[in-house]
């Protein structure tokens, strides 16, 4: 039985010159579990709003052709109608809550809907128990982690016992183990309660071995294509670590998991064992750290009895490449706070450049410290893209083009007349990104830099980054994903309640860690590769 069917549907938004999607033929089977890949700003978002109404009733543009959810049409339909069909769930559920509590924000979808109250109690207790999350009910939900906010908002539209949940980047700003739980939480859902689950990731590692079918939407209004997962990473423009080493060593049908891919390598880890001299090099230093451009000693944090970071040492030079890592709420944004000023020490000292970040005026703090933040759109106020790069160009004093130069390598076409707020989440990160790295300053912040970003995208940061460090810039990054970590960082710092728990060469802390270890580390330990390119390194080296 189809659950979701797209019927010739086009979205064209005011003032594109294209259509985000055209002619759309897409059907989805009660309780499949749908993945929808594709480049940021493909229009992969348009595609799941489309599903509860939310395009075109309150996105705007114009929606031609025809999108039936379990029969109901959703040009008939606004989502009010549809939540008792349809549940939705974002990028940044705390930013969705309504009420302050768990067992009340569970309630509040059915209060909305005028649910009987016996009858609202019971589903709460049977959400409380599907989520495993009774033991929480009475606490604040700001005091939960990232991972217990995400199946909270999981919850609230499961209250309502809708068929169809469509979730878009449910684990882009989780930690490799509440993002484990929220993956756990949806295959107990599509194969012990039959839902239908249609959801966006660019974190294709964590997602695609669990998927029934692949939609890729290629942008541009392109057709969709379609078919099983196996099938489509083998040709896709976005594809996980474990498909790329697949395809360099030639496998077929292509691993699409650890597991499978470890089963496949034995041959590959036998030749890559002969071939090695030791262990790979890690990340190479541009220029040698020389004296520390960060230097924090003894570093406490408070945010009123709460103690966010305790002790803390850490040492940062030239052209060095930082990677800080841990379970949400461990506290690296505070780290980063505290390093641009927004956070001031209760004990200890900060130093950048010099400089205690904040005791500076903003005017001068921008020249020794640039931050990219979780949420981009806080840096973001000009009307365009092209005005936001423009302005970005003069307060940096960069030639005139410089912003939307690195926008174009980072997020390429991308029209400069667009509203910031039109723009994809990974667009939007993109142009942060671009603003702070025009000015180039001596130390480049960043918080969840991957975060929306696709597989290009995150290629193009790399080699930014590592522009940076060759000028002597030094970059530190507050990060979940352990493949860019493994790529670029040449220093791992993991913190755990506040405090440093390691601190080392990436390598070194990567492979000790079953969490933090990338996926090709983990396929062909014990030979001690982090990435596809130090594969294929070593397979030409060897000939």
């Amino acid at each position: 039985m189809s659950m979701i069917r797209f019927e010739d549907v086009s979205v064209r938004y005011t003032g594109r010159s294209h259509p985000v999607l055209s002619h759309v033929d897409l059907d989805v089977a009660e309780g499949e579990l749908c993945l929808v890949v594709g480049r940021t700003g493909s229009g992969k978002s348009t595609l799941l709003r489309a599903v509860n109404g939310l395009v075109p009733h309150f996105t705007g543009g114009l929606l031609t052709g025809r999108v039936t959810v379990d029969g109901r049409d959703t040009r008939d339909h606004p989502p009010r109608e549809l939540a008792d069909v349809v549940g939705y769930v974002g990028q940044d559920p705390l930013a969705t809550f309504v009420t302050d509590v768990v067992e009340e924000e569970l309630a509040y979808g059915m209060e909305s809907q005028g649910v009987a109250p016996e009858v609202m109690r019971r589903r709460v207790e049977e959400v409380l128990d599907v989520l495993g999350m009774a033991s929480v009910r009475h606490r604040a939900l700001a005091a939960l982690s990232a991972g217990q906010q995400q199946r909270v908002a999981i919850g609230s539209v499961l209250a309502a016992h809708p068929k169809v949940l469509v979730l878009d980047e449910p684990t882009s700003a989780l930690d490799p183990a509440a993002a484990e739980e929220v993956l756990a939480l949806l295959q107990r859902l599509v194969h012990d309660l039959g839902l239908t689950v249609l959801l966006a990731e660019h974190r294709l590692e964590r997602v695609v071995q669990y998927a029934d079918r692949v939609v890729l939407v290629p942008g541009g209004g392109a057709p969709l294509v379609i078919g099983e997962p196996g099938e489509i990473m083998a040709t896709a423009p976005v594809a996980p670590p474990v498909v790329e080493l697949g395809r360099l060593a030639g496998w077929s049908p292509l691993p699409l998991s650890v597991r499978d891919a470890r089963r496949r390598a034995g041959d590959l880890r036998d030749r890559l064992t002969i071939t090695q001299a030791g262990q790979p090099p890690a990340v190479p230093l541009a220029t040698p750290p020389g004296a520390p451009l960060v230097s924090v000693r003894g570093l406490v944090v408070r945010y009123g009895s709460t103690v966010a970071l305790r002790g803390v040492d850490l040492a940062v030079g030239h052209g060095e490449v930082v990677a800080l890592m841990g379970r949400n709420g461990a506290g690296k944004s505070t780290l980063l706070a505290s390093l641009v000023g927004m956070a001031r020490p209760a004990a200890g000292r900060v130093s950048v450049d010099g400089a205690v970040p904040a005791d500076l005026a903003p005017r001068e703090l921008v020249r020794h410290v640039g931050l990219v933040p979780q949420e981009p759109g806080d840096l973001l106020y000009a009307d365009t893209v092209r005005d936001e790069c423009a302005q970005a160009d003069a307060d940096a004093a960069v030639p005139a083009g410089t912003a939307a130069g690195l926008l174009a390598r980072l997020a390429p076409g991308i029209d400069p007349a667009t509203h910031p707020r039109d723009l994809s989440e990974g667009q939007r990160l993109s142009l942060a990104l671009a603003v702070v790295l025009a000015g180039r300053p001596p130390l480049v912040l960043l918080d969840e830099p991957t975060r929306g970003l696709d597989y290009p995208g995150k290629a193009a940061l790399v080699v930014t980054l590592r522009e940076l460090a060759a000028e002597g810039h030094a970059v530190v990054l507050a990060t979940h994903d352990v493949e860019l970590a493994a790529t670029v960082a040449h220093r791992t710092v993991v913190l755990a309640g506040g405090e440093v728990v390691s601190d080392g060469p990436t390598r070194e802390v990567v492979m000790s860690s079953p969490s933090f270890a990338p996926q090709v580390a983990k396929i062909l330990a014990p030979v001690g590769m982090l990435t596809v390119d130090e594969v294929a390194d070593a397979l030409r080296a060897a000939g």
